[in-house]
């Protein structure tokens, strides 16, 4: 069966951005003037999934509005003759079929997957995590998408990371099985780095088959009574193949400050309008540093 639908959970607090987050959600903090969370829209919509739950939380009202259509700003922009503007404020509502669900208690990534159950209604589906930022010239998606038309299982994304860092991530003990794919023989959640199989990191992209509601079931809560997702993946890959697509380059985890930073600059001077003048600035920026 083709994957047509897409979750994207959005209920976290966003507490590594306080105090920026206290009042709007933190997949509303803007790349140069883009929202995080429409770069993660419009990654879906590109690989044909328009169908997209937006799992959301208290205080996340803001991204349903952003989504939907303002027909004040929209007259406004019109009266003002500002049609560049007024066609990319059209276009946002246009990416693709938004719908939204909260989740009502913050139980873990897990419970945010779960609660998509309905939504999804038997089929496979994506997950893609706000937090995590893939370039548009990646085709990340695509590609897990292609490995799950072939092989019919689920398929998680996947990068090295540093032994120290491995910690920080839901760790894969892989099995080689082709080019830049690999059978999860077991993943873990946050291992410390003398008891990591691996150095292979799950990153914020995956491709489910509709059992992992099943595995989710299975799964008890852990640390903080929330129901871990990596715990479920792991059930799922002892009951049916899991594989691990990996990649090398183009993820920006928004949710840490530095690499926010990093896309920012990163994203900016792809752009345009601002490209070549901020090329300058960081230029100069540079030189300012070596010479002090």
């Amino acid at each position: 069966m083709k994957v047509r639908k897409a979750v994207i959970p959005a209920a976290g607090l966003g507490t590594r951005f306080l105090p920026a987050t206290k009042a709007q959600p933190k997949e509303m903090l803007p790349v140069v003037d883009t929202p995080s969370i429409q770069f993660v829209v419009e990654e879906a919509a590109r690989a044909g999934l328009t169908d997209i739950l937006i799992v959301t939380g208290r205080g996340k009202r803001s991204i349903e509005d952003h989504f939907d259509r303002s027909f004040e700003l929209e007259y406004f922009l019109e009266t003002k003759g500002k049609t560049d503007e007024l066609k990319t404020v059209r276009q946002i509502s246009e990416i693709a079929s938004i719908h939204y669900i909260r989740q009502r208690d913050p139980l873990g990534l897990g419970h945010a997957v779960a609660a998509a159950e309905e939504h999804v209604g038997g089929e496979p589906f994506a997950v893609l995590l706000g937090d995590d930022l893939i370039h548009p010239s990646m085709p990340l998606l695509q590609d897990m998408l292609s490995v799950y038309e072939r092989s019919g299982r689920s398929v998680i994304s996947a990068m090295q990371v540093a032994r120290e860092e491995i910690l920080l991530y839901g760790c894969i003990e892989p099995e080689p099985v082709g080019d830049h794919l690999f059978r999860v023989k077991s993943v873990i959640e946050k291992p410390s780095p003398d008891e990591a199989p691996s150095t292979m990191a799950a990153i914020g992209r995956y491709v489910f088959t509709p059992e992992i509601f099943d595995a989710l079931r299975e799964t008890q809560p852990g640390r903080g009574g929330e129901i871990q997702l990596t715990d479920a993946i792991n059930i799922l890959a002892q009951e049916q193949d899991v594989y691990a697509h990996s990649f090398d380059r183009g993820r920006f985890d928004v949710g840490n400050k530095l690499d926010y930073l990093k896309a920012t600059v990163e994203f900016a001077i792809e752009r345009e309008d601002v490209g070549e003048e901020f090329r300058r600035y960081l230029a100069e920026v540079v030189l300012r540093e070596k010479l002090l």
